[in-house]
């Protein structure tokens, strides 16, 4: 499999998974057929091919897709772990069609504001699904602005039993916060709903195993990304057409990478931080 050497990219600060990179091939493996030396790009790094925190890195061809005109390097740069982790909770485990062409669905977000949250609210709305989103007042408008159909306060009695303000049932759960147990979910759920928890703790996948052990039609899932070009091409396209954009919480220089490493980890980030040159 070739490999492309990026330069002059903004490494997306991330999961444990891997880094998210905008950037210009300044070279390219002998194996390499889709890309070539000037090309702008966005591409996503796993900890197996290597960091993004440098002046250069370089990624699988497989996971390196061209990056529009339309999408500014800095929206490209903050896609693809939380966009794809976003798309595949939807997709895979929620079953949800993003051409809108499924059945209605409601979905409750968790975290709506933080990286993958504030994706998974515009695409599942992109997939007719009607939205109950969790986040602090802070953000409850930004919330609403893409695409929310309610919009709870966690700190706030009812947002702590995440109980949507029109009484439905969800029929999926995309979990993007932490320390919430199983019995806050359970009355929330409808006959076959699931909670699919993209950062899974051990008392999750307990669950996990209890609910599959007793046959429960309400489950959780625990979700192990699995990246995908295609997909990475898909959701690029969106940011291109106009129907999905990136929020940066924050953008810091290269110089400066450990701020932007703590402020990933206090938690409390809007959408992306972004780390450029």
């Amino acid at each position: 499999m070739g490999v492309s050497t990026l330069a002059g990219f903004l490494p997306l600060l991330s999961t444990i998974l891997g880094t998210d990179v905008a950037g210009e091939v300044v070279g390219v493996g002998p194996g390499v057929k889709n890309l070539k030396l000037g090309d702008k790009v966005v591409a996503m790094l796993t900890h197996a091919t290597g960091g993004g925190l440098a002046e250069f890195a370089t990624s699988q061809e497989s996971l390196t897709v061209k990056r529009p005109l339309e999408v500014s390097a800095a929206d490209g740069a903050g896609l693809h772990v939380a966009g794809l982790t976003a798309h595949q909770a939807l997709t895979k485990s929620a079953g949800i069609k993003l051409d809108g062409s499924g059945q209605p669905k409601n979905i409750l977000v968790t975290a709506a504001s933080g990286g993958v949250g504030h994706y998974a609210v515009q695409l599942a709305k992109l997939g007719n699904a009607h939205v109950t989103a969790t986040c602090g007042s802070r953000n409850i408008d930004l919330v609403k602005s893409l695409g929310a159909d309610e919009v709870l306060d966690y700190k706030t009695t009812e947002g702590a039993a995440l109980k949507s303000p029109s009484g439905r049932k969800y029929d999926a759960v995309v979990h993007c916060a932490t320390g919430v147990p199983w019995s806050v979910f359970e009355p929330n759920l409808s006959e076959n709903g699931k909670v699919i928890d993209i950062t899974p703790s051990a008392s999750s996948m307990l669950t996990f195993a209890m609910k599959k052990l007793t046959f429960s039609k309400k489950h959780l899932v625990p979700l192990l990304l699995i990246p995908k070009g295609e997909n990475i091409e898909y959701l690029v396209g969106l940011l291109k057409e106009g129907k999905l954009k990136t929020v940066v919480d924050s953008k810091h220089p290269l110089s400066k990478a450990e701020e932007a490493w703590a402020k990933s980890m206090d938690g409390h980030a809007t959408g992306k931080i972004i780390v450029e040159p």
